[in-house]
């Protein structure tokens, strides 16, 4: 039998951005996931398909799984022979227990390696604008957990020697903070001390609260900073007036609810938290491919067209898995022409390495490839439209006028999202500010999501549109939208979600 391994990984603060590349590449190899609480699940994308993921967190003193059994856990799943990846929160070796899963694997003879993590207690400081040293401040540093095991009949926290250490972080202390601040001004640190307290540090839905040590526990009860949350102490904390980088982010704090499949979800959900907005993915649509003998035959003649015109990407995507399938690639296009309705159809072709003929300039729409195609003489041409089973109808019209032979290939069809009617009650509940559509498609689905939901919840909302077609949509709904993209793009979309912000000057 394969003798198994076990891979002890630090996810990090919070922040996907921030996990490290030997930690991805292990999460890619992995036959077992065993992850924390403070683990971000969206790390778990990197992980195969057929993956085993075993959630063991503890939240709010509540575990899943005593510390025991975990260990236990480990060393069973080695010893399958499995590949087991222990994803935990910031650096598994800084109170994370990860000295304790060492130990029962090295006692059970089971082969491990460590791999470290960026720990909370610099870089949550950093994404609060505080860096834990600085020259003309101080350049001594201590990290002490703020929750000791349970059961000490006293502290080993030497709160005389902290005292004299110039700035202090505490990791799992805003539970214990009243007992943290009474003993430091006890042992001699100056009730004017300089103090933040971080919830959700390095994530869009941060939140910092500033004080001294006579005032930060009333303040906190104030603003209701709960763990998970650290706490920073010393004249370090200043300098977030001069320093506060990520929360000044022009999207920091809003909420936005992504409505486009998950698997293409990823780059607008990028580029809006490059922003600072906090993301809900939340797919409206789900994309199912069509496979049958009516495709498979037109895949074997497809150099008999004149063109082939895709409309998406998910068109491209989809088709061209279904000729590779086939046992072909894009030689077997011949001299066929190709054209697409805008740029990220453009970018999924050439991903593939090929270049299209055809692409609007402008207008990536139906009726901008239409103009394209009035400035060509397709009389007679054999067009080939693969694309979704519902779809709008104008562009093989219009090209019927002009004389082609046009052939509609379904190879998808787009459905309704289903379990994301939870999610989706669940976000609005919370307080969402912006809902992004991408396709007609999105809007139809979310609304047909919203069937039992309360459209009141709805009307204070900020409805994002790429583009004419889908505004369109968006009004059939009874609603306008307040931001359309001026290009018909992710990027189109993110810059007018950006520009709509500026001009009203809300951060």
């Amino acid at each position: 039998m394969k003798k198994g391994k076990v891979y002890l990984v630090g996810a990090g603060p919070g922040d996907p951005g921030l996990f490290t590349l030997k930690g991805k590449k292990v999460l890619e190899e992995a036959d077992v996931i065993i992850y924390d609480y403070l683990a971000n699940v969206k790390l778990l994308n990197f992980c195969k398909e057929n993956v085993e993921k075993i959630y063991v967190g503890k939240k709010g003193g509540a575990h899943t799984l005593p510390q025991e059994k975990i260990n236990k856990l480990l060393v069973k799943k080695a010893k399958e022979g499995k590949t087991v990846v222990r994803l935990k929160g910031g650096d598994p070796f800084l109170f994370g227990r990860g000295g304790e899963e060492a130990e029962e694997l090295q006692k059970e003879g089971i082969p491990f390696e460590i791999i470290p993590g960026i720990t909370s207690a610099i870089a949550v400081p950093a994404y609060a604008g505080i860096p834990v040293t600085h020259r003309n401040f101080t350049s001594t540093l201590a990290i002490i957990t703020g929750h000791e095991a349970e059961g000490k009949e006293e502290s080993k926290i030497n709160f005389s020697a902290l005292s004299k250490i110039g700035t202090l972080v505490f990791l799992m202390g805003v539970k214990n903070l009243p007992y943290i601040i009474e003993n430091l001004i006890k042992e001699g640190k100056s009730p004017e001390t300089p103090v933040a307290v971080i919830q959700w540090g390095t994530l869009p839905k941060q939140k910092t609260v500033t004080g001294v040590l006579k005032n930060i526990v009333e303040k906190v009860k104030k603003t209701g900073v709960t763990a998970p949350a650290i706490i920073i102490v010393g004249e370090v904390v200043r300098l977030r007036e001069k320093f506060n980088w990520f929360e000044t982010k022009l999207l920091f704090g809003k909420k936005v609810v992504v409505t486009r499949t998950r698997e293409q979800a990823s780059k607008l959900v990028e580029n809006l938290e490059a922003l600072g907005a906090y993301c809900y993915e939340i797919p409206a649509i789900k994309i199912e491919p069509l496979l049958n003998e009516n495709i498979l035959e037109v895949i074997k003649k497809i150099s008999n067209y004149k063109w082939i015109i895709f409309t998406s990407e998910n068109g491209v995507k989809i088709f061209f898995k279904i000729l590779w399938e086939a046992g072909k690639d894009w030689r077997a296009f011949g001299n066929t022409k190709i054209a697409v309705i805008g740029a990220s159809t453009k970018k999924a072709l050439e991903k593939l390495g090929i270049k299209p003929d055809l692409v609007p300039a402008k207008d990536f729409t139906q009726e901008g490839l239409i103009n394209e195609f009035a400035k060509l003489d397709i009389k007679n041409n054999l067009i080939l439209i693969p694309r979704a089973k519902e779809a709008r109808e104008l562009l093989p019209e219009k090209l019927k006028e002009m004389g082609a032979k046009v052939e509609i290939l379904p190879i998808y069809e787009t459905k309704i999202c289903e379990e994301s009617k939870k999610e989706l009650k669940k976000a609005l509940e919370e307080g969402v500010d912006i809902i992004t559509f991408t396709s007609s498609s999105t809007v139809k689905n979310f609304f047909k999501l919203c069937e039992d939901l309360d459209k009141e919840k709805l009307k204070d909302l900020i409805f994002a549109s790429i583009g004419p077609i889908t505004s369109s949509t968006l009004r059939d709904f009874g609603f306008e939208p307040h931001i359309e993209a001026k290009e018909y793009t992710i990027e189109g979309l993110v810059n007018a979600i950006a520009e709509y912000f500026k001009i009203r000057g809300t951060a």
